[in-house]
């Protein structure tokens, strides 16, 4: 884990600096989705069904079409037949036939203005024929239960992994313990609504300006939706208002507004208002998580047996890949881990569907897997922390599932939030005894930087272009959402080059010019396109060495460049030369041509997810986190407050720790706001709270001091040692503070989030259990 310095007076690696886009952004200068105009532009708005599953008998659209500055009045009819999907074609671009959640998109009014729209929406009358429902997922996967999809049984998918022999294990082991714990969906919660802006030109190609974190994705999933050549459309994106899982590929705004595009023929802009959004963004899939363990007399785990069963809703999306994660990621944190038996179900609802969310699967099973660790670490007299210890991995391990770590903080991340939180002097005070009652509690966390789960392929593709003025432009498929990556990549090119972070320019994303990329997606941004942006950089130095040696006469090897000019070592008149004579010089030359290079990065990863076995090492470096929380329970009302929050994060090296401290904060404070405050209230599969004044995330009233420590393990991986940062700090939270509530009171909540109604339930049963011998409290 040593730590080489860099040598370089104007690098910014390392070093905290803001964001290259941050004046922009605070001065109110960005250009979101929705801030876009066109001449000639019109609105749209959707009709959504109010039925979890019914058949469309028929769309009465007469009124709203005579409406005046009424365009178009379009319903699930008038799509291409073509299905549509991320990896099962499940359902048309507007619901044709039959509606499967509340707030499926049924019929898309076109129209001059917002209002216009919105009028138009309310003059339309459908009628549906009600079909029986099921929200339930044991109801769902019960034999004999109304179907979502004919023929599926409402199974979505399965995942079945066995390594070792876990009978034997278990009957080897000190100590087993068996419990289940359920989690539930949350909202990503992003400032920015989804907007699109859709066009054709007169060549017949349709443009999507967009916000969106998967622009190459979502321009694969519109071609084949609008039945489009790929190359006939073209995604740009916007300034993106926070992502967070929340616009990749899944959500329907952007199709919708496509699709719109090339059926008046005028530009379109969709705008999500914020319950559209909330009705029509993927959310967590919520899980029940049993989990069966064993450890030895240590605390060394070495069986584990899980079943997990997911909700999807109404459509798979990418819920199976999270599913997947929630199934079998967590296990390798453990590096004594050798027996597992594993089992993962997705189910159909007609809930509304779940896919993406920050985190993508990890908090589910973190809260699931840190508590179970709590109780057991209890019942064998040992503190959470040196149980966790024990069986963290380590750096050149490989995990039980293949992964191979390069690189793992994860025991230094659990002295550092140890000490920063002061853990051992809070676990020896005496236990409060009044009404209101602290506590103090612990989780862990892992996440992959990277995942090679589509094709063959998880890299990262850079151009970087030489200014005749010597300043250089890049180019990426990926997509800064708001998280620095384009920071990221500018301070990687000037470090290789030694000029100022502002003589880079970081192009947004443009599917016409950008070199492809899957996206800001698993924390890979930084450790692929980082080290593409390194390799195009180090191709930019080698040429203008090469150039300079030959006009200034000096050998490479006696030349170095700094501050935008190339001059030789060893000082001598005129011994220097600008890097924008020498991109001139490119140029204007036989057979010249610009200064402009392309360079990727795949890292040597293993297609794991494809194979039923599940193992091998699917990401170049893995990212480890820990978090203590400190809470006060009151005892009397229930409400649980988070007092201080001390979360450490093991990202490599952290090339910007403004960066790194910033959103693992955040992060930290969506882990808090899952645990006890955030929650999709449905009734009969009806979002009841669609609303921010309704739905209650954390506000700077609820949110403790957070600290937030870096640990550098240095990736051999990584570009300068970096690895992913920020995404792993959401993971541990919700275990820590239901592992704080435990300590405070006594109370196991397993079932998120943490309200007041289940600690009063549990506190109850507590004192009755006290005043019946022999009984435990539930």
């Amino acid at each position: 884990m040593n730590k080489p310095e860099i040598s370089n007076a104007l690098t910014t690696i390392g070093r905290e600096t803001p964001q290259i886009n941050a004046i922009e952004k605070v001065l109110g200068k960005a250009v979101y989705s929705a801030d876009m105009k066109m001449a000639g532009m019109l609105h749209a708005k959707v009709l959504r069904s109010p039925h979890a599953h019914a058949r469309i008998v028929r769309v009465h659209t007469e009124d709203a079409r005579a409406l005046p500055g009424v365009h178009a009045v379009l319903t699930g009819d008038d799509t291409p037949t073509r299905m549509t999907g991320i990896h099962h074609k499940q359902h048309r671009i507007l619901a044709a036939g039959k509606v499967r959640f509340i707030g499926e998109e049924v019929v898309a009014v076109v129209a001059e203005d917002e209002e216009t729209a919105r009028d138009a929406i309310d003059l339309i009358r459908v009628d549906y024929e009600p079909l029986p429902e099921v929200f339930d997922t044991g109801e769902a996967l019960r034999a004999g239960t109304i179907e979502v999809h004919d023929g599926s049984g409402n199974l979505a998918c399965e995942y079945n992994v066995v390594r070792g022999d876990v009978d034997a294990a278990f009957a080897q082991a000190a100590l087993v313990h068996e419990d289940t714990y359920e989690t539930h969906s949350q909202y990503a919660g992003y400032m920015e609504p989804m907007a699109t802006l859709a066009w054709r030109t007169s060549d017949g190609r349709l443009h999507v300006l967009t916000s969106t974190q998967t622009a190459f994705l979502q321009r694969m999933r519109i071609a084949d939706a609008v039945e489009m050549p790929v190359s006939k459309v073209r995604v740009i994106q916007a300034t993106v208002g926070g992502g967070f899982g929340g616009k990749t590929a899944e959500e329907c705004n952007s199709l919708i507004c496509a699709w719109l595009a090339t059926r008046v023929d005028r530009p379109v802009k969709f705008v999500n208002s914020r319950l559209d959004d909330f009705q029509g963004c993927r959310s967590s899939p919520p899980e029940k998580i049993w989990i069966k363990m064993g450890v030895d007399k240590d605390g060394i785990i070495i069986a584990k047996d899980v079943k997990i069963v997911a909700d999807c809703g109404a459509y798979e999306g990418l819920a199976g890949h999270v599913l997947q994660v929630s199934t079998v990621r967590s296990d390798n944190m453990h590096r004594y881990l050798k027996n597992v038996r594993l089992n993962g179900k997705l189910a159909y609802t007609n809930n509304p569907p779940h896919g993406a969310l920050r985190g993508f699967g990890g908090p589910q099973a973190a809260f699931a897997l840190n508590s179970h660790i709590a109780v057991m670490a209890e019942k064998l007299g040992l503190d959470i922390v040196e149980m966790l210890k024990r069986n963290a991995i380590r750096s050149g391990d490989t995990s039980v599932h293949g992964f191979q770590i390069g690189s793992s903080g994860l025991s230094e991340c659990l002295d550092q939030v140890s000490d920063g939180i002061g853990w051992d002097q809070k676990k020896k005070r005496p236990k409060d005894t009044g009404a209101k009652r602290r506590g103090i509690g612990f989780g862990t966390a892992i996440h992959v930087s990277g995942n090679r789960e589509m094709g063959n392929w998880d890299g990262s593709t850079v151009i970087a272009k030489m200014a005749p003025d010597g300043r250089v432009t890049l180019m990426t498929g990926e997509c800064d959402m708001g998280q620095g990556a384009f920071t990221m990549l500018a301070q990687c090119c000037a470090h290789e080059l030694n000029i100022p972070l502002s003589h880079v320019t970081v192009l947004p994303t443009d599917t016409d010019m950008s070199p492809y990329g899957h996206g800001s997606i698993a924390s890979r941004v930084t450790i692929l396109a980082g080290n593409a942006a390194i390799k195009a950089a180090r191709e930019v130095r080698e040429r203008l060495l090469t150039l300079a040696s030959e006009k200034l006469g000096v050998p490479k090897e006696d030349l170095d460049m700094a501050n935008g000019e190339v001059f030789a070592k060893s000082p001598a008149p005129n011994q220097k030369i600008p890097f924008g004579d020498l991109a001139r010089l490119h140029i204007y030359r036989a057979g010249g041509e610009g200064l402009q290079v392309t360079a990727t990065y795949d890292p040597p990863t293993f297609l794991a997810m494809a194979t039923p076995e599940q193992y091998g090492n699917v990401a170049p470096g893995y990212s480890f986190a820990a978090q203590a929380a400190e809470v006060e329970v009151d005892t009397e009302t229930g409400q649980v407050r988070v007092l201080e929050t001390f979360v450490s994060d093991d990202c490599g090296r952290a090339l910007n720790p403004l960066a790194v401290h910033g959103q693992t904060c955040g992060a930290a404070v969506m882990g808090i706001g899952w645990a006890l405050y955030e929650q999709m209230r449905y009734e009969e599969g009806r979002l009841l709270n669609g609303n921010f004044a309704d739905y209650t995330m954390p506000t700077a009233d609820s949110v403790p001091y957070i600290q937030s420590g870096i640990v550098e393990s240095m990736e051999p991986n990584g570009p300068f040692g970096a690895k992913g940062a920020s995404e792993t700090a959401i993971v541990p939270g919700a275990a820590a503070i239901a592992n704080a509530v435990y300590d405070a009171i006594g109370v196991r909540i397993k079932t998120l989030p943490i309200t007041p109604e289940k600690v009063l339930a549990g506190l109850r049963a507590k004192r009755a259990a006290q005043d019946t011998p022999g009984q435990a409290p539930r």
